[in-house]
């Protein structure tokens, strides 16, 4: 069993860092931790179109997806479409100068990391553009992910909780999968996010300090029905400069305004371009935290933990 890491304390708005064990964090709901999530994960820095011409795309990343998962992300964005008679990711519409990789490859890497990380959780966020007939459900199939899936009549309808991280483990439900697609939870049995998830405005919106709104598709933040809270931050267009002083305090103060406009809850999905980009060395304890525990009992208190053993 991988124990978990106490990497920070933040009290209102300042910051106390420590780093050491604490203990084992899984008998809470999965609604009551945060996770670090990636901004189009599969859009980093070094990787080669599977087509042979140049990405020409913007990046979001550093390093692959399985870095990513190794270095304590548990929430990835993936763009898809249909292209060359397959599920593509791709920036924006699919062409050769935008198109990354058929999505096996990168549900392979995943199902790789949980086969050999029994205790690990990871969710999807698919932007679905997919149209031909069960084309993502397929695809998870082919990928070998289905037996980690999370069902989605086991997932709380009215705001409840979520089984314990804990029962997750058991049980093997270890993958959650939301689509942006209305249809395809009674089509494909694949979760409707808007159904399940608040999720604050992406992009420049997400980012005004003073406001943490809900964006269109999204019920407002404060809905009780929707157990899980999403917080984007990240710009329209990033560059790793900008985001080291993104992923730092004003981050935190984002999160503390979320905090308030989801009605007393913490973000349970951090979305970040540049996840390692950090402008103080102590900041990156925080933004590489995969969990929260909730449990303060007055307002901007909370503890960040992270996976033994993800690297910093």
């Amino acid at each position: 069993m991988e124990n978990y890491l106490l990497v920070a304390t933040l009290i209102s708005t300042s910051l106390v860092f420590a780093c050491y064990i604490v203990f084992m964090v899984k008998d809470l709901p999965f609604n009551q931790y945060s996770w670090l999530t990636t901004h189009n994960s599969f859009a980093w820095k070094g990787v080669n179109s599977s087509i042979g011409n140049p990405i020409l795309a913007i990046m979001n990343q550093e390093d692959s997806i399985t870095d990513q998962l190794k270095n304590g992300v548990r929430g990835l964005m993936l763009d898809m479409h249909d292209y060359k008679d397959d599920v593509w990711l791709c920036q924006g519409p699919c062409s050769k100068y935008t198109a990354f990789l058929p999505a096996i490859y990168a549900l392979k890497e995943i199902q790789t990391f949980l086969a050999t990380h029994p205790t690990q959780i990871i969710t999807i966020f698919i932007e679905d553009h997919v149209t031909s007939h069960n084309g993502v459900k397929k695809l998870f199939s082919a990928a070998g992910l289905r037996k980690f899936w999370f069902p989605v009549y086991n997932m709380p309808k009215n705001g409840g909780d979520w089984p314990t991280v804990k029962e997750m483990i058991s049980r093997n439900h270890r993958l959650l999968v939301f689509t942006s697609n209305a249809t395809k939870e009674a089509s494909e049995g694949i979760a409707y996010v808007w159904n399940y998830v608040v999720e604050n405005e992406n992009g420049h919106g997400g980012m005004k300090g003073g406001s943490c709104s809900n964006r269109v598709e999204s019920f407002p933040m404060n809905t009780s029905t929707k157990s899980l809270v999403l917080m984007n931050y990240f710009r329209n267009v990033q560059n790793s400069k900008e985001a080291c002083k993104d992923n730092s305090s004003p981050l935190i103060r984002m999160m503390n305004m979320c905090f308030i406009a989801a009605g007393n809850r913490w973000p349970n999905y951090v979305a970040v371009d540049f996840y390692k980009a950090m402008e103080h060395p102590c900041a990156q304890v925080t933004v590489l935290g995969v969990t929260i525990h909730r449990g303060g009992a007055r307002l901007g208190a909370r503890q960040v933990v992270r996976p033994e053993g993800a690297s910093m």
